[in-house]
């Protein structure tokens, strides 16, 4: 018990940082029919990830998640104007609202639209250390469909750091709670 006490305290950097790191599984950009950008991420990150991918030429649009919230609001309504106000075209979102609660029956409103657009390839955005649990739920929700999962930063979590501040350890455990949850169909 001594030892294992002794090498978890030599190595916690590692050992935290792999498990940080088991979460995040970030595919580089590719060419795709259109971009989604799942909800959630409250300072935009994963909005202008998005956004920054159809304006370098992977994406000809993005679908933005907006499911219902905050005073009558959807998230889109609020997430579209932020992207325009840093510098994007508002033509290049489409807004795609819902009621969905869980990355699951997100997947499930989003891919109704998806599929009456007739998208066949499709590039995923949502944070760094959401991505490995969002590809295996767009993956299996839509075998059909060739899934490209792209992270955006988070403000508080990188795979390599988590554990130096609160938000970070929160993100953690919630993905990590999300993620086992998942494992067990649940």
């Amino acid at each position: 018990m001594l030892a294992l006490a002794v090498i978890a305290v030599v190595f916690h950097s590692q050992i935290l940082g792999a498990l940080g790191g088991y979460l995040v599984q970030d595919d580089a950009p590719q060419k795709a029919d259109a971009a989604v950008v799942l909800a959630g991420d409250g300072w935009g990150y994963r909005l202008l990830t998005a956004a920054q991918l159809e304006r370098d030429g992977y994406v000809p649009k993005v679908l933005v998640s907006g499911p219902d919230g905050a005073y009558g609001l959807h998230e889109s309504d609020l997430a579209i104007p932020f992207a325009v106000k840093h510098g994007y075209p508002e033509g290049y979102f489409v807004a795609v609202d819902h009621e969905a609660r869980s990355t699951r029956e997100e997947a499930m409103a989003l891919l109704a639209e998806i599929r009456r657009e007739g998208i066949r390839r499709l590039v995923v955005v949502t944070s760094n250390y959401h991505t490995r649990r969002a590809g295996r739920i767009f993956r299996q929700a839509a075998p059909d469909l060739t899934i490209v999962v792209v992270g955006a930063p988070d403000r508080y979590f990188t795979a390599r750091g988590w554990w130096g501040n609160r938000e970070g350890q929160k993100t953690f455990v919630t993905e990590w709670e999300k993620t086992i949850a998942g494992w067990f169909g649940i």
